[in-house]
């Protein structure tokens, strides 16, 4: 059986991004390995501590910059996350700069968009 192990989202401070996913919204920490200036960083939920690992990656790759700015420009969630169905809708990480995007600092939560919404 094939299913998804690790996933990412751009950060542009991991130890920010760290405390924003761990504090605020309650993930824990997986993996923390050093790798020169930045480390394999990845955190899990708490209900699934085997399941899939969201990886905070460093955001300095010269891709990525165009990448983050494509998504502000176009409305695209860098990630959403489900919750516990009756405590709260679904999540989604709407950016709102490029400096944003994934960054887990100073990014909106709304919950999806329905016809007619504008951000």
């Amino acid at each position: 059986m094939i299913r998804l192990t690790v996933t990412s989202v751009f950060v542009d401070d991991q130890a920010k991004a760290l405390d924003f996913y761990t504090r605020v919204l309650g993930f824990v920490l997986k993996h923390d390995v050093p790798l020169g200036e930045d480390r394999w960083l990845t955190v899990v939920s708490p209900a699934a501590p085997d399941g899939v690992e969201l990886l905070l990656e460093p955001d300095t790759h010269p891709v990525v910059g165009p990448y983050k700015a494509g998504l502000v420009e176009d409305g695209i969630p860098a990630a959403s996350f489900g919750v516990v169905v009756g405590v709260m809708p679904p999540l989604q990480v709407v950016p709102s700069s490029a400096n944003d995007v994934g960054a887990g600092l100073a990014v909106p939560f709304h919950a999806p968009l329905k016809p007619n919404d504008t951000l």
